[in-house]
């Protein structure tokens, strides 16, 4: 399925989980992100002991901006493609859920113990992003390079003093 993505990311001060699995419809994703010399970026996704397979290439448009083709792949051909792996797999435990209309991810990852990501879907780059209240925002990261899951599976950023 091919797409446009625009979202906004942003590091924020590490969430409550129980707060989060309070939350009304969330869902708890836990994902296996790996980038291959192939350009692609595989995942292996568990929710509710259900595990899917998924292969992506974005091509960049914007910072805001990529075009993504997805697809779903057999167990197969992910641990094929784990064979072209750069970079360190990254590990991550995502929170979905619907806040004012729009799709938001919380993204905590295991060598962070004090901050996480947040990212916001959006239908235009230049629409508004709303923010839950609970969250605090350290700083937003959309256009930096170094927080992009690509560059954290090369090099994990040290986490923020605040």
């Amino acid at each position: 399925m091919n797409k446009l993505e625009i979202e906004r990311k942003f590091l924020i001060k590490m969430p409550n989980e129980k707060r989060l699995l309070d939350l009304k419809s969330i869902r708890v994703l836990n994902i296996s992100q790996t980038y291959t010399t192939k350009g692609e970026r595989i995942r292996k996704i568990e929710e509710n002991g259900s595990i899917t397979y998924i292969k992506t290439i974005k091509k960049h448009i914007s910072d805001l901006v990529r075009l993504e083709m997805e697809e779903e792949i057999s167990g197969d051909e992910y641990n094929c493609l784990l064979g072209f792996k750069e970079g360190n797999t990254i590990e991550k435990t995502r929170y979905v859920y619907l806040y004012k209309g729009k799709n938001i991810e919380i993204d905590i990852f295991p060598f962070w113990q004090s901050q996480a990501f947040l990212e916001v879907e959006l239908i235009s780059e230049d629409e508004d992003c709303p923010l839950p209240s609970f969250i605090e925002v350290i700083k937003e990261v959309t256009e930096d390079k170094a927080y992009r899951n690509y560059s954290l599976s090369k090099n994990i950023p040290k986490e923020e003093n605040f």
